[in-house]
């Protein structure tokens, strides 16, 4: 999954894809295999759920007790925006359109009030590095007991959140002032992204007015980063999670330059580079050879990055993937480091690094406890090397497991989308694979 996607799921109408129990066993030795293989810890240990299950009660007397250490957010109009078959919510957003700027705010649970380096919680969470999502089975860093309740944004209940709130200038985007602290919100809604597009349909409907400014704002800011360079491989994305993705790396972005320009501190930053000009030059000549698909003239001598936008933009739909393809085979992995020098090559941004998903990625989580702490680890160097083969490890898990779908004659985005169900019906199975 690229750096700049919003959490996986989505899920479909079409009701579950059937199996049989033979079949389901397979796919579970086959999990069990992959994960002997690459070292993936499917249990948590014993301790690690009870230390869990312990930072779960007095949740309402802890909040109440930390309201007056944080800023009280609880009365600022503020939402969750996920797919409909999400399982915890991390973070929501508030706007406000003020005299020439945007104010947008960004809360993210505040995970390491529950996960420090003294916890047992913490030292798993190293260990897994980040949440690895197969299709209908996922395997998390934080035990889910806990990351499905204090840490969820609820609508409807006071939480504790870590909040980056930026002042955005009305005409070039950029950042007028940028406050990251802690606080405590109370979410008025959890909306699908399904409900997310009819709020932008009808601004009559509650959050419409809100749903609408933020929508503004993100697609102002994604063509301000197409037109910069940034490379964008799904040009197709509909507006509710255009709104989450801009308004995520806009507050990745805020915060690691504050890390950086205003601190000077290394933290877990987020290096992208970028492919040798034969690299790119093989991409562009695979894509151009694609039926029904051209690169525009104007496309060819800019950047890279803008010629295969263009690409994306005008092709039809059944060559999507190969553009993709044609352009993830030539690209650099990218990987996690203490110096942010070198860039985000595919976003194009000079500094970058993760801070709005500390449920499911390590790099997060370490991000926090330097922005709040401002203390960096010791062994910073080695968990962004631990961190970076971990999720080359989760992606390869993810990749030949897919595969192994696939020769069982099961599509792994249909399995990824609308789960699975076991049948004792052969037939029936057979029919709604």
């Amino acid at each position: 999954m690229s750096d700049d996607e919003p959490k996986p799921g989505s899920a479909e109408d079409q009701g579950p894809v059937t199996i049989t129990p033979e079949l389901a066993d397979r796919l579970a030795e086959k999990r069990t295999e992959l994960f002997e293989e690459f070292e993936v810890p499917d249990e948590f240990p014993s301790e690690v759920l009870r230390e869990a299950e312990t930072r779960t009660e007095g949740v309402y007397d802890e909040i109440e007790a930390e309201i007056d250490e944080r800023e009280d957010l609880r009365d600022l109009t503020t939402w969750t925006t996920d797919p409909i078959d999400a399982q915890d919510f991390d973070d929501a957003i508030s706007i406000e359109r003020e005299e020439g700027a945007y104010r947008l705010w960004v809360h993210i649970a505040d995970v390491t009030h529950y996960v420090n380096p003294d916890t047992a919680m913490w030292d798993e969470a190293v260990k897994r590095s980040n949440t690895v999502y197969l299709p209908d089975y996922t395997i998390h860093m934080l035990p889910p007991v806990l990351a499905e309740t204090v840490c969820s944004l609820v609508p409807d209940e006071d939480r504790l959140a870590h909040t980056v709130e930026m002042e955005i200038d009305d005409e070039t985007l950029s950042f007028e002032d940028i406050d990251i602290y802690k606080s405590v919100i109370n979410s008025d809604e959890r909306l699908t992204y399904s409900e997310c597009e009819e709020r932008l349909e009808d601004p009559s409907l509650p959050l419409g007015e809100e749903n609408g400014l933020a929508f503004e704002l993100a697609d102002r800011m994604h063509e301000q980063r197409k037109e910069d360079g940034s490379l964008v491989l799904n040009p197709r994305r509909d507006r509710a999670h255009t709104i989450i993705e801009e308004s995520m790396l806009k507050a990745n972005k805020a915060v690691t330059h504050t890390l950086m320009w205003d601190r000077g501190v290394e933290a877990m930053y987020r290096v992208h580079p970028q492919p040798t000009p034969d690299q790119w030059n093989e991409a562009l000549k695979e894509i151009q050879e694609l039926d029904s698909v051209s690169i525009p003239g104007d496309a060819w001598g800019d950047d890279p990055r803008k010629a295969v936008n263009a690409a994306l933009e005008e092709s039809p739909g059944r060559q999507l993937n190969k553009i993709q393809r044609a352009v993830l085979k030539v690209m650099p992995r990218a990987k996690y480091m203490n110096d942010p020098f070198g860039g985000h090559h595919a976003l194009n941004f000079d500094i970058y690094g993760h801070f709005t998903s500390p449920i499911r990625r390590l790099s997060d989580t370490i991000n926090h406890w330097i922005v709040h702490e401002n203390d960096v680890p010791e062994n910073l160097v080695e968990l962004c090397d631990h961190a970076s083969d971990r999720q080359k490890d989760g992606e390869t898990v993810e990749r030949l497991y897919k595969q192994f779908l696939q020769e069982q004659g099961l599509d792994p985005h249909a399995v990824n989308n609308r789960g699975i169900e076991v049948v004792d019906d052969a037939e029936k199975a057979k029919h709604t694979v």
